[in-house]
């Protein structure tokens, strides 16, 4: 067996794809929200008895590894090496004789991770680093969770390592663990007497590290109490949310996530058992942390300290969640003190915290009208400047309605002045401006957009999904509706495939058409269609993994009865439009032959559209 198929026979789709996003129960399927478009109704469809999934919304579908492939954006090994260890499959050099620039660099960083964490529990230069990290209240346990090291003094404690074992100073390099020298060739470790926290996506991947300088250290440190990894390949700060990947479950479990701003403030958590909790590293919440979660949950709780950088930072996460249909509250820590200082000085505190959180919006309003004396004009004005814009970026009408009633409430305005600034506030946000259109940017969405099909398309597909769900249907599909009856290149291909394959089958099995329900199962079929396209070159297993999850979407739990006679009034409707369609070009051929004087041929085309009209009215 090829390592994909072992991986996706050993895998449950269903399983692997609720790390991802939440799924819900649809019949014997299970439906969500794209994770690959935005959409309000749920479109994504899985099927767990044939193991395929498919948006309705987008057109994208697959097996196992096609959707990690996709919701990764990693390529096809790399896509084998994240879900082997899952499945328990071993792959073997071989396997990866083209082994990816990403795989090396991840290599890079895992053995580096590897070293710093043994230095840092077994050598006695590491003494002091081991004393600080004993007083935040990270022990032995914490230090093995997190994978916590140290990187000793010295030029080449990773660098020559990492040489012997036939990486390429690029390589090193471009994974962020080296530095060039200056004036002269060769590199150098970039971490030096560090304490080394590894970063990892969310699959557990460590992609950078940020290292703290040694206390010992800290007065004469010239680079800074922090330096992390630089941007590579394999790191992007605005696309991770550090602990994400311990926490990913628990989010789940627990329907929330609570995000943090500090590295040490996540491990605390962690470890005092709020295993949901994820930190942003100090860095603004950006839009891609937030679609990230969005997979987990559709509820997050912000503590950050919400000074006016605090909510700087916060602000751009918050409008992306609300767009997103997310609800967002604020935690407000007692005694203005940072996470893990809570949790470990005040933990009742800290629940109390979370039970208390306020919707964003409720926040903001108390905030905003604390300590104002609204007799002061300018009061009056830093509600404008402070309150209005947040209320501007709902997403829902009606919210905005309540928040403009309560603000005009609060202040003893009338509701059509505070309406009046908020169109001035969105009047000087969306000035003209002159821009220049990315073509890029612009094609990917285009290509995420969903097709629009027309009406006789979208039949056509449920004819061909009424067909492969119940093959009951089948003999009277064949005996009344032609191929060039139906609408779309993919339906017809696969239509003249499974005439071929059902007729080919009774033959063979030298069976009547009586017994047609044993003539066909779905993944011989598909086997049989894949190497069919091997020959051809062409792929038509994703259009039958779509029609039949269409089946499944359209006709879960109606009786075989409801089915046919939706069937039966579909093929009507495409056989009238085929109909009408071929004499409106009849009529037009016809006057063209009488502007030529031909009159055989205007005999033959007026037999025909006879014949079509009658058969029109008899439908």
């Amino acid at each position: 067996m090829q390592p994909s198929e072992e991986i996706k026979s050993r895998l449950d789709i269903v399983d692997v794809i609720r790390d991802y996003i939440q799924l819900q129960q649809a019949g014997s399927n299970f439906r969500a929200k794209c994770p690959f478009h935005s959409e309000k109704t749920p479109s994504f469809m899985v099927s767990p008895e044939k193991q395929i999934w498919h948006c309705f919304g987008c057109g994208k579908g697959g097996d196992v590894l096609e959707f990690v492939k996709e919701i990764e954006g990693i390529n096809f090994a790399e896509t084998l090496r994240l879900l082997a260890p899952k499945a328990g499959v071993e792959l073997k050099k071989q396997n990866f004789q083209e082994i990816s620039k990403r795989n090396r660099l991840l290599d890079i960083l895992e053995m580096c991770s590897k070293y710093y964490n043994r230095f840092l529990t077994e050598s006695k230069t590491a003494e002091n680093a081991r004393k600080y990290l004993t007083e935040r209240g990270v022990d032995n346990k914490v230090i093995v969770e997190w994978g916590i090291g140290y990187s000793p003094e010295g030029w080449d404690n990773v660098y020559s390592p990492l040489r012997k074992k036939g990486f390429h100073d690029n390589e090193i390099f471009e994974a962020g663990m080296s530095l060039k020298r200056s004036g002269s060739s060769g590199y150098y470790d970039r971490f030096r007497g560090r304490i080394m926290f590894p970063i990892n996506d969310v699959n557990g991947n460590i992609v950078a590290f940020t290292a703290r300088v040694s206390p010992e250290k800290e007065a004469r440190e010239k680079m800074g109490k922090y330096i992390n990894s630089p941007q590579t390949d394999v790191y992007n700060k605005s696309k991770i949310l550090f602990g994400l990947d311990k926490a990913k479950l628990e989010i789940k479990n627990q329907g929330y996530a609570i995000i943090v701003e500090g590295q040490m403030d996540a491990i605390t958590a962690h470890k005092y058992g709020f295993k949901n909790v994820v930190a942003s590293s100090g860095t603004a919440l950006t839009d891609e942390q937030i679609v990230l979660l969005k997979r987990f949950t559709n509820q997050i709780i912000i503590a950050f300290d919400m000074d006016n950088a605090g909510i700087q930072a916060a602000e751009k996460g918050i409008t992306e969640a609300m767009k997103l249909g997310m609800m967002v509250k604020i935690l407000s820590l007692p005694d203005g003190k940072d996470p893990d200082e809570c949790i470990r000085k005040n933990l009742d505190g800290w629940r109390t915290a979370i039970k208390e959180a306020k919707y964003f919006m409720d926040y903001y309003f108390d905030k905003t009208f604390e300590g104002l004396n609204l007799d002061r004009i300018e009061d009056r004005d830093s509600i404008k400047t402070n309150l209005l814009p947040h209320v501007l970026k709902l997403p829902n009408e009606i919210e905005k309605d309540f928040w403009v009633k309560k603000i005009s409430e609060k202040m003893g305005a009338e509701e059509r002045s505070i309406r009046g600034e908020l169109t001035k506030i969105f009047a000087s946000q969306n000035k003209p401006t002159t821009f220049k259109v990315n073509t890029e940017t612009k094609l990917r969405e285009n290509k995420s957009d969903a097709q629009v099909l027309s009406r006789e398309e979208k039949l056509s597909e449920l004819v061909l999904s009424a067909t492969l769900r119940n093959l009951s249907v089948f003999e009277y599909v064949i005996n009344h509706i032609q191929v060039n009856e139906l609408v779309g290149l993919s339906n017809i291909a696969i239509y003249k495939k499974l005439i071929f394959y059902y007729n080919n089958n009774i033959n063979n099995h030298g069976l009547d058409k009586s017994s047609q329900d044993d003539l066909f199962d779905y993944f011989s079929f598909r086997e049989w269609l894949l190497n069919e396209d091997k020959e051809n070159g062409i792929n038509q297993s994703n259009s039958l993994d779509r029609l039949v999850l269409l089946g499944d979407k359209e006709f879960s739990g109606l009786e075989i009865g409801v089915i046919k006679e939706n069937t039966i009034n579909a093929i009507s409707f495409l056989k009238r439009s085929y109909i009408s369609g071929r004499m409106k070009i009849i009529e037009k051929e016809i006057s063209s032959k009488e502007k030529e004087n031909k009159q055989r041929e205007i005999n033959e085309l007026l037999e025909e559209f006879k014949i079509l009209s009658d058969e029109l009215s008899s439908i």
